[in-house]
C-alpha cells in the first residue's frame, strides 16, 4: 500500500421509483439504476480486472524503483589518477589514510595530500607504505567503487557520496513533493475534462518523467524527472479506480477497493523481483515504465464516467455507455428511466446552486469539531508518515535488501483481511490506536537488540509494518465517519494533504540510518505511538449515525468520557425510522451550521418518506469522496 488506498463510509443517495395518479416517476440516482442493468456484471468485471487493477502496477513500480536506482556500493575510496597502474590494494595502501574509527578500513572521503608525480619519480620501486605524517585532503578526482555487489546506480554515475550522500534522499523527497501537486492538477483536469482525458494525460506525464529519468546525465536532471513522475502518483491508478467505483453497485465497492489495495501491494512484490533480476539502474528505469506504453490501448475500451457526463449535462453519451453496459451484462435497459434523466439533471443543477458553501475554516469554528479535526489530522500525519517511512526503510534491513523489500510488502496482505474483520467487529478507534501503538513499540524495541541481531531486527520491523498497514486501512473510513457529510470531502482532503507533508520529511529520517541503523525505527516508532494515543480521544463511530451537518458534527462525541474511551466496540442499536434517514432540507438551508435539526418531511406522493435519501450506516464501504452530484473526487493518498 502501499502507498497508496482510499476508504470511507458515505451517504448513499437511494430513491425509490414511485407512480401516483399517472404522474411521471421520480428521477433516479445512478445507484438506483445499477441493480437493473447489473451492479457487478461482465462489463464491470472487465473494467475492474482489465483496467482498474492493472493500473496499480505503474504507480507502485515508479514510486519505489528509485530506491534501487540509488543503491550505495559497499566500499568506495578516493581516486588518485597517478596510481591507477597499480593494484587496487596497493593504491589504497599508499594513497588512502586509515579510518580513525576503524583502523582495519580505509577512509571513504579523504586521501593523502601529496604530489604523487614527484614521489613516484624518486621512489617508484622503493615506496611500499605511506608516511602517516602526510596531511589529508578531500577527494578531488572523484572516487573508485567496489562493484562486486552494486555495479550500477546513480550514486556511482554521479558520485553521490561523502558530502553528496544526502542527494539520493533529496531525490526521494522530490518525488513526494510532486504527489500533492499532481493530485490537485489532475483532479482539476479530472473534473473539467473528464476521467479519460485526465488518465491518459497522467499516463503520458508518468512515461515522459520516466524517460527523462533514464536519460539523465547528472543528478539535478534526474531529481527533476522524479518530480515529474511524482506528479502522477497516486493519480495514475486513482482515476481508473474512480471510474470503476462509479460504475459498480454500492455492495461491490468494498470488494473493488480491497482488490485495488491487494493488487497494488502485489505489484510492489513484483517490483522486488524485477529489481533483483535487473541491477542496471538505467535499464531498471526502462523496464519499470516502458511496458506501460501498452496502457494507451485503453483509449479504445475505457469508458467515460456516466456520472461525470450527467454532471456535465451530456445525457446522450451517458445513456449510450449505460445501455452498452446493460447489453454486455445481458440486461434490458429500463425505458422509463430515460424520461427521468432530464429531470435529474435539472434537479442536480438547481441543488448545486442552492448548496451551502463551506470551507476548511468551518472545521475549526466550534470546540469539539476543532478538537476532532486536530486529532484526526495528527493521527493521519503519524500514520501516513510512518507507513511510508517503513516502506522506504525495508531494503536497509536484513541480509538481502531484495528479500527484505519483498517481505515488507507481503506482510500487508494478511493485515488487510484481519484489519477489515476487526474494525467491523470491535470498532474503529481501538484497532486503529492499538495497531499504531503496538507497531510503534515494535520499532522502538529494536534499540534493545544487539547490532548483529539482523534477523530479529527484521522480524520486529515486519511486525511493525503489518500493524501500520492495518492502521493505514482504518484511518480513512474512520475520518470519513467523523467528519460531517457537509464537510467530509474538505475534511479528508485537508487531513490527507497535511499528512502528506510528512512524506516530504520522512526520507531524511530514513537517511539517519546510514550512521545508526535503528535510529530511524525508533523515531518512527515514537511518532506512531503518539499518533495512536491521540486517536483514543476520538469518539467511536461503529453502529453510530453519521453526522450530516456541522452542527451534528459538533454534537457527535461531545459527551466524551473515559468510560466510553475504554469501550472496545459500540453495540448495535435498533434505529427508528427518524434516526435512519437524513434530512436533506437541512443541508440545503441557507445556513446549515446554526439551524435546529428538523423533522423529516413527507408529502402526499410519499406519505411514508421512502423517497428521502437514506444514510447507509457503518458498512465500511471503501469509496472515494463524492461531490453533491454523485461524482467522485481524487484525494491525495500515498
Amino acid at each position: 500500500m502501499d502507498e497508496f488506498c482510499e476508504i470511507t463510509s458515505k451517504a448513499s443517495e437511494d430513491a425509490t421509483l414511485q407512480n401516483d395518479c399517472g404522474k411521471r416517476d421520480e428521477s433516479l440516482d445512478l445507484d438506483d439504476l445499477l441493480p437493473a442493468i447489473g451492479e457487478f456484471g461482465i462489463y464491470q468485471k472487465m473494467l475492474v480486472f482489465g483496467i482498474c487493477l492493472p493500473a496499480c502496477i505503474p504507480c507502485g513500480f515508479c514510486a519505489f524503483n528509485q530506491i534501487f536506482m540509488a543503491n550505495v556500493p559497499n566500499d568506495y575510496w578516493c581516486k588518485v589518477p597517478d596510481l591507477l597502474d597499480m593494484s587496487v590494494e596497493k593504491r589504497k595502501l599508499l594513497a588512502i589514510p586509515k579510518n580513525l574509527e576503524n583502523l582495519d578500513s580505509y577512509s571513504k572521503c579523504y586521501r593523502y595530500a601529496v604530489n604523487w608525480t614527484d614521489i613516484l619519480e624518486v621512489n617508484y620501486y622503493d615506496i611500499d607504505k605511506p608516511n602517516e605524517t602526510w596531511p589529508y585532503q578531500k577527494c578531488d578526482y572523484g572516487w573508485e567503487y567496489n562493484t562486486s555487489v552494486v555495479w550500477s546506480s546513480i550514486v556511482i554515475d554521479f558520485d553521490l557520496v561523502c558530502d553528496k550522500d544526502i542527494y539520493p534522499t533529496i531525490g526521494l523527497s522530490a518525488l513526494n513533493v510532486g504527489g500533492p501537486i499532481g493530485v490537485y492538477l489532475f483532479g482539476l483536469l479530472n473534473d473539467r475534462m473528464g476521467r479519460r482525458v485526465s488518465y491518459f494525460s497522467c499516463l503520458a506525464t508518468l512515461l515522459i518523467g520516466s524517460l527523462i529519468t533514464s536519460l539523465s546525465k547528472n543528478f539535478w536532471t534526474w531529481a527533476g524527472s522524479r518530480v515529474i513522475v511524482g506528479l502522477t502518483i497516486p493519480a495514475v491508478y486513482q482515476i481508473p479506480f474512480i471510474i470503476s467505483l462509479e460504475l459498480v453497485g454500492e455492495n461491490y465497492r468494498s470488494f473493488v477497493t480491497v482488490m485495488t489495495c491487494t493488487f497494488y501491494t502485489s505489484g510492489i512484490m513484483l517490483l522486488s523481483v524485477v529489481t533483483y533480476l535487473e541491477r542496471d539502474w538505467v535499464k531498471l528505469s526502462y523496464y519499470t515504465s516502458a511496458p506501460f506504453h501498452l496502457y494507451f490501448a485503453y483509449i479504445f475500451v475505457m469508458p467515460e464516467s456516466p456520472r461525470w457526463l450527467l454532471m456535465r449535462g451530456r445525457l446522450q453519451e451517458a445513456l449510450a455507455i449505460l445501455e452498452n453496459m446493460a447489453k454486455v451484462n445481458g440486461q434490458k435497459f429500463p425505458e422509463e428511466i430515460k424520461a427521468n434523466w432530464e429531470a435529474k439533471i435539472v434537479e442536480s443543477k438547481n441543488s448545486n446552486e442552492n448548496a451551502v458553501n463551506v470551507g476548511v475554516f468551518d472545521l475549526f469554528r466550534t470546540p469539539n469539531m476543532r478538537l476532532k479535526t486536530i486529532l484526526i489530522t495528527l493521527s493521519w500525519f503519524a500514520n501516513e508518515t510512518v507507513y511510508l517511512g517503513l516502506s522506504y526503510y525495508g531494503p536497509s534491513l536484513g541480509n538481502d535488501q531484495y528479500v527484505s523489500f519483498f517481505l515488507s510488502a507481503a506482510v500487508e496482505l494478511p493485515s488487510y483481511l484481519c484489519c477489515w474483520y476487526l474494525m467491523d467487529t470491535f470498532g474503529r478507534r481501538w484497532p486503529l490506536s492499538l495497531s499504531m501503538i503496538l507497531g510503534g513499540a515494535a520499532c522502538v524495541v529494536t534499540v534493545t537488540i544487539p547490532d548483529d541481531a539482523t534477523d530479529e531486527t527484521l522480524i520486529l520491523y515486519l511486525v511493525s509494518k503489518a500493524l501500520l498497514s492495518a492502521s493505514f486501512l482504518i484511518i480513512y473510513p474512520f475520518a470519513g465517519e467523523l467528519y460531517p457529510t457537509q464537510v467530509r470531502g474538505i475534511g479528508i482532503g485537508a487531513s490527507s494533504y497535511i499528512g502528506g507533508l510528512g512524506l516530504i520529511v520522512i526520507p531524511f529520517v530514513t537517511y539517519l540510518g546510514r550512521e545508526n541503523l535503528k535510529l530511524p525505527l525508533v523515531i518512527m516508532g515514537v511518532i506512531s505511538m503518539l499518533g495512536g494515543l491521540t486517536s483514543l480521544r476520538l469518539p467511536e463511530t461503529l453502529h453510530e449515525r453519521l453526522p450530516q451537518t456541522l452542527e451534528e458534527g459538533e454534537n457527535f462525541g461531545k459527551e466524551w468520557s473515559f468510560k466510553k474511551c475504554i469501550q472496545c466496540y459500540s453495540k448495535q442499536k435498533v434505529k427508528t425510522e427518524s434516526e435512519s434517514y437524513e434530512n436533506l432540507d437541512l443541508l440545503a438551508s441557507s445556513d446549515g451550521r446554526n439551524k435546529e435539526p428538523q423533522k423529516l418531511k413527507t408529502n402526499k406522493r410519499d406519505p411514508e418518506g421512502n423517497s428521502i435519501k437514506r444514510l447507509v450506516r457503518q458498512m465500511s464501504v471503501m469509496d472515494t469522496q463524492r461531490n453533491v452530484d454523485g461524482t467522485m473526487q481524487l484525494t491525495h493518498w500515498i
